[in-house]
């Protein structure tokens, strides 16, 4: 439609659109100035990229991790989702899977083999886990013989595509779930530092180390998603068995990058305030005013740079929603039963484009509603 000439202003896709700090910028331009900083580099990264993870860990989440063994840079969290899978999950295992939830946790997991076990994910509860249906599935496997074939579980909090918040219950219950039936769980966590004053983590909850594997991104709280850093914290032992498959996979990450971003991971409170904070409340404004205009609603306490919101009741489908909006008003938002089953009846607006591209979008709509 833009090669027609549509000028389409999208806000379906969560690539922050603004600028990684200065000396990110800074440091890579001086690593790459030299001239013994080109070759292949390690595979589990650079010390100084591990020990900056493991210091912004302990800075902001309270978690002590050894920088050695316990976390691991990955070169985003999409492809930290390929490694785990290959590491604890054969062909037919089971896979618990949200719904509504990121894509790739699917996807992967059916290019890989595996069975897909979806559990409900729902407004009226939150969109936190419910633990009697999870243990109900559990119960189910157990009956068919094929309860310790469920080997993984995804979550990720704070929720996409929800905005459901992060909650040290719901860690506890997790923790507590995994050990229980000898799964492990993952936590993709790439959104605590969004419109979000409280930095929470599964590891935070004594235990988890043990049975859980977390994963963090910068591409969301840095600025830096065409960068493709991120990182896997857990016990060494599960560190070692994903660097197994991570090292049959890829090669070390430049080393420009690596040192950048051990520089990123020292950016002060304000910064994070200005960009992770600020800046997104000031779209998050806007994009409310677009789902009062569609006659959505919203819970206006979530959080992370997406507004999900529920559509009319007389509205049937939520297609017909988004693609009168695409074609007449020439703005894309995203449906949202990408994400499955339980996002039929929703749509999400990315925050990630500039506030008067946001504005402008709202006066768009406004004339085609």
């Amino acid at each position: 439609m833009n090669a027609d000439g549509k000028d389409i202003i999208s806000l379906a896709i969560g690539s922050p659109d603004m600028p990684p700090s200065k000396q990110t910028i800074d440091k890579l331009c001086e690593v790459a100035q030299l001239p013994n900083a080109h070759g292949y580099q390690p595979t589990q990264g650079t010390p100084e990229l591990r020990e900056a993870m493991t210091d912004f860990y302990k800075r902001w989440y309270g978690v002590n991790l050894d920088a050695k063994t316990e976390i691991l840079p990955l070169i985003g969290s999409k492809e930290g989702i390929l490694h785990v899978t290959l590491a604890f999950v054969n062909p037919g295992d089971g896979v618990l899977v949200p719904n509504p939830g990121y894509p790739t946790y699917t996807s992967l997991s059916k290019i890989l083999g595996a069975n897909i076990v979806n559990y409900d994910l729902r407004e009226d509860n939150g969109w936190q886990p419910d633990f009697d249906q999870l243990e109900e599935i559990m119960a189910n496997s157990q009956k068919s013989g094929a309860n310790s074939r469920i080997k993984l579980m995804w979550t990720n909090y704070p929720n996409m595509p929800t905005g459901g918040r992060a909650s040290m219950e719901t860690y506890e219950r997790l923790v507590k779930f995994a050990k229980d039936h000898d799964i492990v769980v993952v936590n993709d966590n790439p959104y605590s530092f969004i419109l979000s004053e409280e930095h929470l983590s599964i590891l935070q909850v004594e235990g988890a180390k043990d049975c859980c594997i977390e994963f963090n991104s910068m591409s969301k709280s840095h600025n830096m998603p065409g960068w493709r850093v991120g990182l896997c914290a857990s016990n060494a032992q599960f560190i070692q068995w994903i660097l197994k498959v991570q090292s049959n996979i890829e090669s070390g990450t430049f080393r420009g990058i690596q040192l950048a971003a051990a520089e990123a991971y020292r950016n002060d409170e304000a910064w994070h305030r200005e960009y992770n904070i600020e800046t997104y409340a000031r779209r998050r404004q806007w994009a409310e005013k677009i789902m009062d205009v569609l006659g959505c609603t919203y819970d206006k306490n979530q959080v992370g740079m997406f507004l999900w919101g529920k559509i009319p009741a007389d509205i049937q489908n939520v297609e017909d929603l988004t693609e009168k909006v695409l074609h007449e008003a020439r703005v894309f938002i995203t449906p949202g039963f990408i994400f499955g089953s339980n996002g039929e009846r929703y749509i999400r607006i990315s925050l990630c484009a500039k506030e008067e591209k946001i504005k402008e979008a709202l006066e768009r709509i406004k004339k085609t509603i």
